[in-house]
């Protein structure tokens, strides 16, 4: 019964035509990554030329920061456009970027999640207060990254005296997409998948557009062998299924049974903790955390934050989530950022967008690459290199309290930390306080005006948006306010009174921290 063809992944990516859309899904380490069909495609373009001039969207990063995953669609030729949430699992694309081979636009990953589903829905795009006053914002940079870029992406459009942006909309001429099991009619599960993403998104974008879903599973089962709640995309919308009986969850992790939610696991060793200047940054930022909030964490020092609560056993005392989807569980790091352990509940990413997008955050512990006197932040481009935000600006607008977590410089940076106080042995050499943002992925006007609370936490001072602007509140014990802190900065702070000196613990080797 039903239409879909099971193929070769050879056969399957040959119905890829020159000029596609292409829509994938992944979230960095190989999570949900189609990588078999990537592959494929890319060993099709190197024999035959084809598919050319290819438009590539995704939400999230996908990669290995080597050659997997939007690597392999980083040939000139091949792919003329990306649109993408997060950049840096493919440095050849980055490159690509750089050199104007392709057009390269960023939006927000939430809004690529939620934009999918809009077109789905055969609705004029996505409408949202997320992006308003960044360098998505068509009054700004809309997204553009080079000078390839010329297309019009979004529009601010005004609904009861209130700006809003509209995120035009993308057909979707074929998805390249990941599950875990297909029946024979051509239902696929996610069962062992460690999240769902906008994987249902994107196909039913993709199939309403007229275009084609293509998906990589591991297995084949019997008509009817699966639960209904199991199925998670229909065989409606499936025209093809290639089997990939070495799928893995992800790169380095072949099947964790706690990962997929499947299983509950109670012999998770104790988190450990190195004690260092982003452990400092880590545990101070955790003194903002209130009981019964609903939190989420991004990439880096942020996720030491979540190591900090599973190691001292906190973790009930808060709602831990992830924008992948995820919710609960002792959440990892590195690589596999966007795996949880033991999840306690699994939905789909726009619905995760959409709790995220209307104020269910209640504190979000983020990363920074630059911070300028207005408090605005930049993550999505750095030294010129397209970065891209992931799921920064919809969970950063959106929560009420949000805690930007970084060093206070790079480039060299040596510090010594030990018996309750920093010192400050070498200066880096890149200042990320600076006079004015590259680009502004983080709108410190529109956060005013939002009423948020907005804390920067560095290893050496502690800063807070205030109505002047960016204000120094705490500075760490050892360090010298104008040798090592206002001298180093690209802008003066206000001080409204004399600044608090951090809490000598934080820079105290206790027990738990190598």
């Amino acid at each position: 019964m039903g239409k879909t063809q099971f193929l070769s992944a050879d056969d399957a990516v040959a119905l890829i035509a020159d000029e596609s859309v292409v829509g994938l899904v992944g979230g960095g380490g190989g999570l949900v990554e189609a990588s078999l069909l990537h592959e494929a495609v890319e060993r099709r373009f190197l024999k035959t030329g084809h598919p050319r001039n290819l438009t590539c969207i995704h939400a999230l990063g996908i990669g290995d920061r080597q050659e997997r995953g939007m690597n392999r669609f980083a040939h000139k030729g091949m792919t003329s456009r990306v649109i993408g949430g997060h950049w840096v699992w493919s440095p050849r694309m980055q490159q690509m970027a750089r050199d104007n081979d392709i057009e390269a636009y960023v939006l927000p990953g939430g809004v690529i999640m939620q934009l999918m589903r809009e077109v789905a829905a055969g609705r004029p795009g996505l409408i949202t207060h997320v992006g308003l006053g960044t360098f998505v914002d068509p009054r700004f940079e809309g997204g553009r990254m080079n000078e390839g870029a010329k297309a019009n992406l979004t529009e601010v459009i005004t609904i009861d005296g209130k700006d809003y942006l509209r995120y035009l909309p993308i057909p979707v001429s074929v998805a390249l997409l990941r599950g875990s099991y297909a029946d024979e009619d051509g239902n696929i599960s996610l069962e062992e998948e460690p999240a769902n993403l906008d994987i249902y998104a994107m196909a039913a974008a993709a199939h309403n557009s007229g275009g084609k879903v293509i998906f990589q599973v591991k297995g084949r089962v019997p008509s009817n062998s699966m639960k209904a709640r199991e199925v998670r995309i229909p065989a409606a919308l499936v025209d093809a299924v290639v089997i990939d009986e070495r799928q893995q969850q992800g790169y380095e992790l072949v099947y964790d049974a706690a990962v997929s939610g499947e299983q509950f696991r109670h012999d998770l060793d104790a988190q450990a903790v190195q004690f260092s200047p982003r452990l400092v940054i880590a545990k101070r930022a955790r003194q903002e955390l209130i009981d019964d909030a609903v939190i989420n964490f991004g990439f880096g020092i942020p996720d030491q934050v979540a190591k900090l609560i599973a190691r001292d056993g906190m973790s009930d005392r808060y709602y831990q989530t992830i924008e992948h989807g995820t919710y609960g569980g002792r959440l990892m790091d590195g690589d596999l950022f966007g795996y949880a352990m033991n999840p306690s509940c699994m939905i789909d990413g726009p619905s995760q967008f959409d709790f995220y997008s209307g104020g269910g955050l209640d504190i979000a512990f983020l990363g920074f690459g630059e911070i300028d006197a207005a408090g605005n932040v930049n993550v999505s481009k750095l030294a010129g290199n397209t970065v891209g935000p992931g799921g920064f600006i919809d969970i950063a607008q959106s929560a009420h309290t949000v805690i930007f977590c970084g060093t206070f410089d790079t480039g060299g940076t040596q510090l010594e930390i030990g018996q309750g106080r920093l010192e400050i042995v070498t200066h880096g050499c890149i200042a990320k306080l600076v006079r004015q943002v590259d680009q502004i992925t983080f709108s410190g006007v529109q956060a005013h005006a939002r009423g948020q609370r907005v804390i920067y936490v560095t290893e050496r001072a502690v800063f807070e948006l205030t109505r002047e602007g960016v204000s120094l509140v705490e500075i760490a014990p050892g360090v010298d306010l104008e040798g090592d802190i206002l001298d180093r900065m690209g802008f003066t702070p206000h001080i409204g009174r004399v600044p608090r000196v951090m809490d000598k613990m934080l820079f105290t080797n206790v027990e738990g921290e190598t």
